[in-house]
């Protein structure tokens, strides 16, 4: 996952920059796997675990192993028992996405709209749902009248391949539906969107707008005529700086706030032409 990627050479900069060592393991975006190398921070008697792995379900395990180790934990993004949270706001990272949405649709469409799709991440927990949660709150409140049968979460994963797929029956089952506005919960479900759009040559009926303001991300919005309109960055190069800072304090035995959010910016095809 890209943005994983870039939370991870930031984490690396940030340690090499203040002499910590770090062992990193893949958690594959598979559950049991992240649970294995649980153990395997447990048997390396390793001083703190930054964990960062999608699954909710998996998550009190998890956390349940690092904890009986007595070795204090940082979760990235998801919430795991014990453990002190780093990471966005999601429900207002959500809601801001939303808002981006609403204007467009007000501005381009007479506040005319067919379908609020949101696609979701729903083994990542209602936390991370409420990126989506927040999106059509944000959408609610600015067309009230809506019904709510327009609102739709599909289970994108956070992927692009399975975004894309269910994108594009989602567009052959409403071949005239012209007003459509779609949520990603990662920029990586947003570029499946994208794909689907694309396919169909549909890019003036749908605007899309994606979390993380991954690299390709910002690649496809510089795109003339591209309906990916907007994606709110996290900041993915303040991660490693932060986390190493909250770490070193968890270490000292000092006092932090139960949750760490983090810095977070709406990007769109206008900024970028200004930046």
């Amino acid at each position: 996952m890209p943005f994983s990627v870039e939370v991870t050479e930031s984490l690396k900069n940030a340690a090499a920059s203040v002499g910590v060592d770090l062992l990193i393991l893949d958690n594959r975006y598979d559950a049991a796997t992240a649970t294995r190398n649980a153990e395997e921070f447990v048997k390396e008697r390793v001083d703190l675990v930054i964990e960062f792995q999608v699954e909710q379900d998996a998550a009190p395990v998890i956390a349940d192993k690092i904890a009986a180790a007595r070795i204090p934990m940082i979760a990235i993004d998801i919430p795991h028992p014990h453990a002190t949270y780093f990471g966005v706001d999601n429900y207002r990272v959500g809601f801001e996405a939303g808002e981006l949405m609403a204007r467009h649709a007000t501005k381009n469409w007479g506040g005319k709209l067919d379908w609020v799709l949101g696609l979701d991440l729903p083994e990542a927990g209602l936390l991370v749902q409420s990126r989506i949660t927040g999106a059509f709150e944000a959408v609610r409140t600015a067309m009230p009248d809506l019904p709510v049968e327009c609102f739709v979460r599909i289970d994108g994963r956070g992927m692009r391949d399975r975004s894309r797929k269910l994108m594009s029956d989602f567009l052959d089952r409403h071949p005239n539906d012209k007003q459509i506005l779609v949520a990603a919960a990662t920029d990586t479900s947003a570029l499946g969107a994208v794909d689907a759009v694309r396919d169909r040559r549909r890019e003036k009926h749908v605007v899309i707008v994606g979390q993380d303001c991954i690299a390709e991300a910002v690649a496809e919005m510089r795109k003339p005529g591209s309906p990916l309109i907007g994606s709110v960055s996290h900041e993915a190069g303040s991660y490693g700086p932060n986390l190493v800072h909250l770490g070193l304090a968890l270490l000292r035995g000092e006092t932090v706030p139960p949750y760490n959010y983090v810095e977070h910016r709406m990007v769109t095809p206008q900024t970028l032409e200004t930046a």
